[in-house]
């Protein structure tokens, strides 16, 4: 038996149901990127946010004493 002959066999109102579902199911497949079409992280708008700050000059020292000043 396949799919359409299964979904035959139900009565109307679980017909109904199933044709809920797939129409749930590709929604939601085609609300979702595929992983070729995604932007790359680097193009990403985040990307760079601090980069003027004067503080990221020396990142890692600012870093550390942020964590030493936090989780003494």
């Amino acid at each position: 038996m396949n799919i359409q002959e299964a979904i035959e066999r139900l009565p109307p109102d679980r017909q109904a149901e199933v044709m809920d579902f797939i129409e749930f199911l590709l929604a939601r497949e085609s609300s979702r990127q595929a992983p070729a079409e995604r932007t790359p992280l680097r193009q990403e708008p985040f990307v760079g946010l601090w980069a003027d700050r004067p503080e990221m000059e020396e990142g890692a020292a600012w870093t550390r004493q942020l964590r030493q000043r936090e989780w003494p």
